[in-house]
């Protein structure tokens, strides 16, 4: 299992990748733009997820044309050897990820929508593929199957899913149910994932018993 932050508010990434909580950090144009951020805030966030600690950072292309979203690709790739770039699930995005791949960059193909994308996607052998869970569900579909087809389908190949639009501790838990062991969250709901009312009560009963179990001077 590997949970990723998908964020760029770096006061409040930085912390979770210095603890050892997450793998990585992704982002993309509307996490971005969120925070007042864009295309030229990418090296800067890139050195200070990779000073954190990051195992992995995904950071997506952007470009109006085949050859311009390639360009923006290869500037991303050059960033370092911790940068996964995404490219968008598109028939120049495919082809632009084809690219990627011969020129040994890691490639996630982001917004993938249906079990086709998904099979293509791994035909071509790219690292990740992210489906927008809660934008699915938002949808209308049945996002929780569909989601569970695609990591069944991909599961003998090298390409793996990574779970986007998790808006929530138990949306988390259900997909890990189903067999997704790539998940990436904003902020809060990776921290609300460690939290359980229960395990807040008995934590604060050990401490109980232990401070009156202590010797009085």
């Amino acid at each position: 299992m590997k949970l990723y932050a998908d964020s760029a508010a770096v006061d409040a990434v930085l912390p979770l990748l210095r603890d050892g909580l997450v793998r990585g950090v992704t982002t993309n144009p509307s996490i971005l733009a969120r925070d007042g951020l864009g295309a030229a805030d990418l090296p800067r966030l890139y050195d200070e997820f990779s000073a954190a600690g990051a195992d992995e950072i995904f950071l997506q292309a952007t470009g109006a044309t085949r050859a311009a979203l390639l360009a923006d690709a290869q500037r991303i790739a050059a960033f370092g050897h911790r940068i996964v770039v995404k490219v968008p699930a598109t028939q120049d995005g495919f082809r632009v990820a084809h690219e990627l791949l011969q020129q040994d960059v890691r490639v996630l193909l982001t917004a993938v929508y249906s079990l086709a994308q998904a099979t293509f996607a791994a035909s071509l052998g790219v690292d990740y593929i992210a489906p927008y869970f809660g934008r699915l569900v938002d949808s209308g579909e049945d996002g929780l199957s569909k989601v569970a087809n695609m990591t069944q389908v991909l599961s003998a190949t090298r390409t793996r899913v990574l779970v986007a639009s998790v808006r929530s501790p138990n949306a988390a838990a259900t997909l890990a149910l189903n067999g997704v062991s790539h998940i990436t969250a904003d902020v809060p709901v990776l921290l609300a994932m460690m939290v359980d009312p229960v395990t807040e009560q008995s934590a604060a009963e050990f401490e109980r018993v232990a401070a009156a179990a202590l010797p009085t001077a």
